[in-house]
């Protein structure tokens, strides 16, 4: 495989990557760590926020997951929900001799990292504050 990803992603990127076996992603969302940037980046979003709320975040949280999980049904690529302590690199490395895959993601993998969650109180003055949990982080090969 040529390398495609430099030139797609360049200021993400360093050195050269002939045989990308696996990628892992793991978000960093910087505006996610305080209350303010939090609300920011939620009238980004949507417009305004009228619906910063308890309950469009977890519709939010809830459709991601669907989603993800229904492309991966309709492309007939496995999705595995992982304990703590899954050889995640072994699993990967038993469904890729099962799979005649030559491009393309193959295998999704869901494991559990500790993450802030954010709850909303009230309108005016609004409170948004933030528990830790263990949260869902998709891994994608």
């Amino acid at each position: 495989m040529a390398n495609e990803l430099n030139p797609l992603y360049p200021e993400l990127l360093t050195g050269s990557y002939d045989c990308v076996d696996r990628i892992v992603l793991n978000a960093y969302f910087r505006l996610g760590h305080s209350a303010g940037g939090f609300r920011y980046w939620w009238q980004r979003l949507t417009g305004s926020d009228q619906t910063l709320d308890n309950t469009h975040l977890m519709r939010m949280a809830g459709r991601f997951s669907r989603r993800v999980r229904g492309w991966a049904r309709a492309h007939q690529i496995p999705v595995i929900d992982c304990a703590v302590g899954d050889r995640k690199h072994e699993m990967a490395e038993e469904q890729l001799e099962k799979t005649q895959v030559t491009r393309g993601v193959f295998l999704i993998l869901v494991s559990r990292a500790p993450a802030p969650v954010w709850e909303v109180r009230g309108r005016c003055p609004m409170s948004i504050t933030t528990r830790s949990i263990f949260s869902i982080r998709t891994g994608g090969m």
